[in-house]
């Protein structure tokens, strides 16, 4: 017998914003967070903005800057690479949210909790500073936290010594659809009886030389826009030209239902469905007419026991990219059907930029927060329409709905494909 799983904390780490409140609030009210980097030498880069955390250092007045200094010390800090320490944050504020602490609980709720916290990239700045040093003062000048910084599973792992948790400690690597599969595949986890309680989600601080550098070399990123760096991630405008980069981390604690009961936790959503595919078709472009990522889509609602019909809002993959965002829509657009016309699709990637590995978690918690609210948050810079169709992408504004669900799409390099439902828990 499968395990029914909910959502009872969120945390989030964003562009727009640190905390979840306080980044729904941003991201409902049309604010940007793209900006023109000045954090590292762009002179020579094609592409010179990016959506980057807002830090406390730089904005002293902002109440949701990210401050480090509010999880460690300085000196534990700099041992660790910013992903880590934006899952970190997430983490800290998702188990905060759900009220739970198996530490205090003795080891049977430790041993029955778990992390799957997932990066596409992982600690790439940390990478590219020790190949400075190796290259310029030699290997004795290496830090012997260099390998702990750089690696991917180091986020769980970091998540999981904090707060004693000793059930599955895994972590998930599949570029941009990392998030939303960490989520898939931790309720799995629960669902089959593994664990009893996750933390779940993703995190990504690739913004610097090399990380933008190459994205563009690879022509996967925005370069017309550096004047006006919050227009430039603009999904389905005629006018888009890449995705811009962002960075952060989501987290969700997933729980089993009667678990969750039990304890009186406050239940945001049910997670229905989850679908996931590979197109087989290549490493960077979508597969056509994006039957990969309505493979994974029809996969999610198949196994979701609901209905099309049921779906009132879908945040998109949607990056801004001249191919993927339309054969993303068709393939919306045919899992829908006649139901297309009655359901709003916004891409959030057009305020907090495209966060790579840590985007469907993001985006995850989007989906929920719309779910709770009935408010679908906008589509910004979506000026002039590339396609036709009969999805509201909702431009500029948000906007009200009534629905059971909400759907969130990833889509990654190499074809890898990621979709998760979330529905009302009173449904």
């Amino acid at each position: 017998m499968t395990r029914r799983v909910v959502v009872t904390g969120l945390g989030l780490v964003t562009p727009v914003g640190c905390g979840v409140e306080p980044a729904w609030k941003n991201l409902l009210s049309g604010r940007s967070g793209a900006r023109r980097i000045t954090s590292f030498p762009t002179e020579d880069l094609a592409c010179k903005i990016a959506a980057q955390v807002p830090r406390l250092a730089e904005f002293p007045d902002r109440d949701d800057a990210f401050d480090p200094e509010d999880l460690m010390s300085r000196r534990d800090a700099k041992r660790l690479d910013d992903f880590i320490l934006y899952s970190i944050a997430a983490a800290d504020e998702a188990l905060a949210d759900a009220g739970w602490k198996p530490s205090e609980l003795g080891e049977e709720a430790q041993h029955r909790t778990g992390v799957m916290m997932g990066s596409g990239i992982g600690g790439l700045q940390t990478t590219y500073e020790a190949s400075i040093t190796l290259h310029e003062k030699g290997p004795r000048r290496l830090s012997p936290f260099v390998i702990p910084a750089m690696l991917i599973n180091l986020a769980s792992g970091q998540v999981s010594i904090r707060h004693g948790l000793k059930g599955p400690n895994h972590a998930v690597v599949t570029a941009c659809a990392t998030g939303a599969h960490a989520i898939g595949d931790a309720g799995r986890l629960i669902k089959y009886g593994d664990a009893d309680v996750m933390v779940a989600g993703g995190g990504e601080a690739a913004i610097n030389r090399l990380g933008i550098a190459s994205f563009v070399a690879c022509r996967a990123m925005t370069t017309a826009f550096n004047d006006t760096p919050e227009k430039a991630s603009r999904p389905y405008d005629v006018d888009r030209d890449g995705f811009l980069m962002g960075e952060g981390a989501g987290a969700v604690v997933l729980e089993e239902y009667e678990h969750a009961k039990a304890r009186g936790a406050t239940i945001y959503a049910e997670l229905v469905g989850y679908g996931l595919s590979g197109d087989a078709y290549h490493i960077t472009s979508p597969a056509p007419e994006g039957e990969g990522g309505f493979r994974a889509m029809q996969v999610a609602l198949g196994n979701s026991g609901l209905s099309a019909t049921d779906i009132g809002y879908v945040n998109a993959h949607g990056t801004s990219t001249p191919m993927g965002d339309e054969l993303e829509v068709k393939a919306v657009e045919r899992l829908l059907s006649d139901h297309a016309g009655d359901v709003l699709m916004s891409s959030t990637k057009s305020a907090t930029g495209h966060l790579l590995g840590a985007a469907g978690a993001i985006e995850s918690i989007f989906s929920i927060l719309a779910l709770r609210d009935g408010m679908a948050p906008p589509t910004l810079n979506l000026d002039n329409p590339s396609l036709e169709t009969a999805l509201d992408l909702v431009p500029h504004t948000a906007k009200p709905f009534e629905a059971v669900a909400a759907m969130s799409n990833s889509f990654g390099f190499g074809g890898t494909n990621a979709a998760v439902i979330f529905a009302k828990p009173d449904r």
